[in-house]
């Protein structure tokens, strides 16, 4: 008899705080890890919400400096130029406010205040030899999942290059979840960084290297989305509608840190960096026709995430069930308003070599359920053209 037992590793080094309110928490949570001076670091999103400045003032009279130099798709010169900035203002904990690129680069920013060199020496995985000073991650968008993840992704502007640093040396110490910063979020980024969620979490679902804690995770993760993520864009002010769909982000980094993706964010780097189409939209636009072409690599979860979904698969074949979970995420993009292809952002058949070679480089192909050709790769990336 073949053992069903299985093999694997877990391990989150991220302590959760989750709370409506739990903001207020922030000046013992800078202390409990040793922290006299903060480098908040911060988008121009944050700054205009004025999130930052609420930070700023709940840590009451800390030393605080505070760190903006932060574009979407941060570049590496962002890091570079904050820790310059740390280390001449002596500081000893890092507290990143914000969407994934803020606390990707409060991260890493974390890491080189340690760590000799510059941050493209750790460009890969498992690079990083010391610990970082502390840094706590505090999400003001429920999607990125990088208050718990293992990586940073920067870019190299100039090149239209994107890198991933990626070790248990770069999580933050804490993560700060408080739903209620996350309310003045647009409908617009609140659908883009749901379906990112999602992706994170039906994609590590399916993976070939899940396992049992992280699948228990993805589930929770898609229920949580199934049932609130229409409400959060549609009612911006549904508070258990936002609180859900922080749960839900977090939930599914805490699954694919240990699993990592599958095609729809292999495509999501170079979409990004050749072209600029936002994260959360590149994977909603790629979500559909990689989930289709992924089907038969493991019909029986994609029934069940058919059924999370609440599409109606009694009395369907295997096969049918399976595809109900495409037709259900088609829904859920179209209710949530997500109509974008790619060419909208000026992609054509001529890019699709490149875009299609960039992404068969991923490590996250590697556990897709379906491993596909390079012909493959441009024929799905055709489709959404």
């Amino acid at each position: 008899m073949t053992s069903t037992i299985p093999t694997f590793s877990y391990h989150n080094p991220t302590a959760i705080e989750f709370g409506w309110g739990s903001l207020a928490r922030l000046p013992e949570l800078v202390k409990s890890v040793g922290g006299t001076r903060a480098l908040v670091v911060g988008d121009p999103g944050v700054v205009k919400a004025g999130l930052v400045e609420r930070v700023v003032g709940v840590l009451g009279g800390m030393p605080v400096t505070i760190f903006t130099d932060i574009e979407s798709d941060p570049d590496a010169r962002s890091v570079d130029a904050g820790v310059e900035l740390a280390k001449s203002k002596e500081c000893d904990v890092m507290i990143g406010v914000g969407g994934g690129s803020a606390m990707d680069v409060a991260k890493v920013i974390g890491v080189m205040m340690t760590n000799p060199g510059n941050i493209r020496d750790y460009a890969g995985m498992g690079k990083i030899g010391k610990p970082g000073v502390p840094v706590i991650a505090i999400p003001t968008t429920s999607g990125t999942g990088s208050e718990l993840t293992i990586w940073s992704v920067l870019s190299e502007k100039e090149k239209k290059q994107k890198f991933g640093v990626g070790s248990v040396l770069n999580c933050a110490r804490i993560a700060l979840l408080d739903p209620e910063l996350t309310m003045s979020l647009p409908p617009a980024i609140t659908a883009a960084t749901g379906i990112d969620a999602l992706t994170h979490a039906l994609e590590s679902y399916v993976s070939t290297a899940t396992q049992p804690i992280s699948e228990a995770m993805s589930v929770q993760s898609m229920t949580l989305i199934a049932r609130s993520l229409r409400l959060a864009v549609a009612q911006p002010g549904n508070k258990q509608a936002r609180s859900d769909m922080l749960l839900a982000s977090t939930l599914a980094a805490m699954a694919f840190n240990s699993t990592r993706l599958g095609l729809v964010h292999a495509y999501a780097m170079p979409l990004g960096s050749r072209f600029h189409i936002p994260h959360g939209l590149a994977n909603a636009i790629m979500l559909p026709v990689v989930m289709r072409y992924n089907l038969p690599g493991n019909l029986v979860k994609f029934a069940r995430i058919a059924e999370i979904f609440g599409e109606p698969i009694a009395g369907l074949s295997l096969r049918d069930a399976a595809e109900r979970s495409v037709v259900a995420i088609e829904s859920l993009k179209a209710d949530v308003g997500i109509t974008a292809k790619l060419g909208e952002f000026g992609i054509t058949e001529a890019d699709l070599d490149a875009v299609a070679g960039e992404a068969m480089l991923s490590g996250n192909v590697a556990v897709n359920p379906r491993q596909p050709t390079l012909e493959t790769m441009k024929a799905l990336l055709r489709a959404e053209l």
